[in-house]
């Protein structure tokens, strides 16, 4: 096939179209290999997405800790905090630690 016969196919004409090459290398430009590329920003949302999920984690577990401490506020709540994670008791008590079947066998694992 010589130039002329291919210079009159449609399809030819269209593809070397100076104007039409222009815009797709501009396009495969900015869809690809620009800093602020497609792939990029995709790449950028995600870890936004990601990151508020942490931040709603965190919150979640601030407001969770407030709590905590406004209980421990009262002498009441601090009494019973030690009683449940350090096994404290008064003087004219005694503490009983009851271990059941069940949980003894996961601490062996």
């Amino acid at each position: 096939m010589n130039y002329k016969k291919l210079k009159q196919k449609r399809w030819f004409r269209i593809l070397s179209n100076k104007y039409l090459l222009i815009i797709l290398a501009f396009g495969v430009w900015m869809l690809f290999f620009d800093s602020n590329s497609w792939l990029v920003q995709r790449e950028l949302s995600q870890e936004i997405k990601k990151l508020e999920n942490n931040k709603n984690y965190y919150e979640k577990e601030i407001q969770h800790d407030k709590q905590i401490i406004e209980q421990l506020q009262s002498e009441e709540g601090l009494e019973r905090y030690a009683r449940e994670k350090y096994f404290m008791k008064k003087d004219n008590e005694d503490v009983f630690i009851i271990e059941y079947k069940d949980s003894l066998e996961k601490n062996k694992q």
